[in-house]
């Protein structure tokens, strides 16, 4: 049960994020919003731990470890994803980055020596099948130049670095780092990389008091970083980080949604195919959870 209420909790709040995204685009630098975002995110989080008595102090080892997932879960993969969205809608950057199940599912049997299961393989093969009918028009016109494709590229990108992360965050819990400690001190280096990556770049440090820009960014900290990754990196723990990606597979569906509802997304009878092959994907992958979970008779 504890399961389901972690998937459900993180497609909720992950599949509306993506559209929160697009009100942190305009007048402040996308490395900027990132920076601010975790930083209010991991001050959230360090507050609790001080205030719960949680242990924060960790060998030389451990800090490179959860830095290091900090990087690739909180730092580069956001930065793309942003400047992403500042091109594709928030739904189709949605869908794109559903393949981080595959992206997990290979890292873990190269870093885990996870045995590959034929359910997860067909699942994963349906997902990528249904990403390519959804982006078939813009498969058709591929252009180098194409605006649209480079934004893609910086999906795929991010996708890869955010798997990176769940496999370092898998490897950080099996070494006893507790899920609330690690994303804290994670968010918070990522936060401060990124503003010395703004100052290198010659960003100006702007800000935009807008209600829409505030309100997201207060989404996107407290419930999008906070209470989701909780959720998700709790998720990787219990049940390894190929299973929990499939998360991400009910995600765009949400997503896509929102953007037909608020950015006028238009639907195909290709996209409507390629989300119920994605679907479909998603439900392989729980069912091969079930057969595991199953009692023998």
């Amino acid at each position: 049960m504890k399961n389901l209420l972690y998937y459900l909790g993180t497609a909720i709040i992950w599949g509306s994020t993506w559209l929160a995204i697009k009100f942190q685009l305009g007048n402040v630098a996308p490395a900027l919003s990132v920076a601010y975002r975790f930083a209010l995110a991991g001050l959230i989080l360090l507050l609790f731990c001080l205030m719960t008595g949680r242990k924060l102090r960790y060998t030389i080892r451990d800090y490179f470890f959860v830095a290091l997932q900090g990087i690739f879960l909180f730092n580069l993969n956001y930065l793309l994803v942003y400047l992403a969205e500042q091109q594709l809608s928030s739904g189709l950057v949605a869908v794109i980055f559903s393949l981080v199940v595959f992206f997990n599912i290979i890292n873990e049997a190269i870093f885990f020596k996870i045995r590959l299961r034929l359910l997860m393989i067909i699942g994963a093969l349906l997902g990528l099948t249904g990403i390519a009918l959804v982006f078939k028009p813009e498969i058709i016109d591929f252009s180098p130049a194409n605006k649209d494709f480079i934004a893609i590229l910086w999906c795929l990108l991010g996708a890869l670095f955010a798997s990176f992360g769940n496999i370092l965050s898998a490897r950080n819990q099996k070494a006893g780092l507790p899920v609330i400690q690690t994303n804290a001190l994670s968010m918070t280096f990522s936060a401060l990389l990124m503003l010395l990556i703004s100052i290198m770049a010659g960003y100006s440090f702007t800000f935009e008091c807008s209600a829409g820009y505030i309100i997201s960014l207060l989404y996107l900290a407290i419930f999008g970083s906070v209470i989701a990754f909780g959720l998700f990196l709790s998720l990787i723990g219990r049940i390894g980080a190929g299973k929990a990606g499939y998360v991400t597979l009910v995600i765009p569906v949400f997503a896509l949604l929102l953007s037909s509802c608020f950015e006028k997304y238009t639907w195909t009878p290709w996209s409507v195919i390629g989300l119920i092959l994605i679907v479909t994907g998603n439900l392989l992958i729980l069912l091969n959870k079930l057969k595991k979970t199953l009692p023998a008779r």
